[in-house]
């Protein structure tokens, strides 16, 4: 079993959008965390749009990534430019992997357009997701 660490600024959306997909996708051929450079509490908007496309994540935490310098993993995917940058080091052998989202959290308009573009960051997330199955969880 694959284990993978899903990185962001504050744990609160990408790396829980990543982290939810993943988990189903990859099913029992990886065991999925997420954390953050820091922690703002799971965004209820990214449990929304999750439950939209039938997964779970509202009991998902926000958790820092200090916690997780003990597990040997073998792939960190970060999800933002940010937590690339201000990911503090620890020792890995694990494939790195990187991809830029938008932020959903910084969305502005009427709740539903800020709604709009979490389902869009949910979908490209997704597509990501089933990629990185696809071609990396053998």
């Amino acid at each position: 079993m694959k284990r993978i660490l899903v990185l962001c600024t504050g744990n609160s959306c990408r790396s829980q959008l990543m982290h939810g997909f993943l988990a189903q996708m990859a099913g029992d051929r990886a065991e999925v965390y997420s954390a953050g450079v820091e922690t703002h509490g799971v965004n209820p908007k990214a449990i929304a749009v999750m439950a939209e496309a039938g997964i779970d994540i509202s009991g998902h935490t926000s958790n820092h990534v200090d916690e997780y310098q003990h597990i040997p993993f073998d792939y960190v995917i970060t999800v933002c430019d940010n937590a690339k940058e201000r990911c503090p080091w620890f020792p890995t052998t694990a494939e790195l992997f990187h991809h830029n989202f938008p932020d959903p959290a910084k969305a502005t308009g009427t709740p539903e357009e800020v709604m709009n573009v979490f389902r869009e960051v949910r979908d490209m997330i997704r597509n990501y997701a089933q990629n990185f199955v696809n071609e990396t969880i053998v």
